[in-house]
């Protein structure tokens, strides 16, 4: 238990000195936008590319871990569709997204402390699978809900091929397979604006948090979060045991699995109609919570294996 949370400590005071920079309006309310968007658009798939162009993909089986994200995305997304009644249909749409989107900062920093390099491949591989995979699934519910200005899913399609995310994964997957790898001093140069991406990653979470929005959060919070830290570890946890797989594979499954939901799932909430209070909330509270889940899920893997 204390290996895991030395190793994923670092990464919860990264989120709070976020929160801290926020409230200290520090260095002020216009860097932290323009400053996701260079995170996202230019630092993090330097890492995408770096990793997955040099790594040696034979050290990890990735056939048994992409598998059992993608049967379990589904699964739990047909399940959720057969409770939306309990709810109306926004708050059904931001639960959810709560229950089934993952914040990649998280999860690239969680599986690079806790499994090195063969973590950030195997992340950086299901990274590849599950966003397109969660994407597409959260259009459709907001589609299937009949909400005001939703996006039809070719018009959803059409935005994930311009994911930069996707667009590294399949850039550094290429030049691997390719054998092309990155000559010169690309190598080296991508590899130092990677190495920039996951703390400033985790910063920028934190400043994206909204306490004041956990205030009067009802039984819609909890849901989404009992199947986040609970309901989807738990079958990931069992299942991935059952399929023995390897315990690098195993780990980045179960961590995928339990972590809080992506920011950027507000700004989805807001433009497709959903219901974007409670959208904030859960992103806050799950991302508080994760302080103590996550690690202890982490901890507890060793026993199933």
């Amino acid at each position: 238990m204390l290996d895991v949370i030395h190793a994923l400590g670092p990464l919860f005071l990264l989120i709070l000195a976020g929160v801290v920079l926020r409230r200290l309006h520090f260095p002020d309310d216009q860097f932290w936008p323009g400053a996701e968007r260079f995170i996202y658009f230019l630092l993090f798939p330097a890492m995408l590319i770096s990793t997955l162009a040099t790594a040696d993909f034979s050290q990890v089986a990735f056939g048994g871990m992409i598998g059992l994200l993608s049967i379990l995305l589904v699964l739990l997304a047909a399940l959720l569709w057969l409770q939306r009644h309990r709810s109306d249909p926004a708050s059904f749409s931001s639960v959810f997204q709560g229950a089934l989107r993952f914040n990649t900062y998280v999860g690239l920093a969680g599986a690079a402390a806790l499994y090195g390099e063969a973590g950030i491949t195997a992340a950086a591989v299901a990274i590849a699978v599950m966003v397109p995979l969660v994407n597409m699934l959260c259009v459709l519910i907001f589609v299937a809900g009949d909400r005001h200005g939703a996006p039809g899913p070719w018009r959803a399609l059409k935005a994930l091929t311009r994911n930069p995310l996707l667009l590294a994964c399949a850039a550094g997957i290429a030049l691997n397979l390719s054998g092309i790898g990155l000559p010169g001093w690309s190598r080296d140069t991508l590899a130092l604006a990677g190495k920039a991406a996951l703390p400033l990653g985790l910063i920028a979470v934190g400043v994206a948090l909204q306490p004041r929005a956990l205030r009067g959060t009802g039984a819609a919070f909890w849901q989404a979060c009992a199947i986040k830290f609970g309901l989807f570890p738990l079958l990931a946890a069992g299942i991935g045991r059952a399929i023995n797989l390897a315990p690098v594979e195993l780990g980045v499954v179960v961590l995928f699995s339990a972590l809080p939901t992506a920011t950027s799932s507000y700004i989805l909430a807001r433009q497709m109609g959903g219901n974007a209070p409670l959208m904030a909330a859960i992103i806050t509270g799950q991302t508080l919570l994760a302080m103590a889940v996550l690690p202890a899920w982490m901890a507890l893997l060793p026993l199933v294996q």
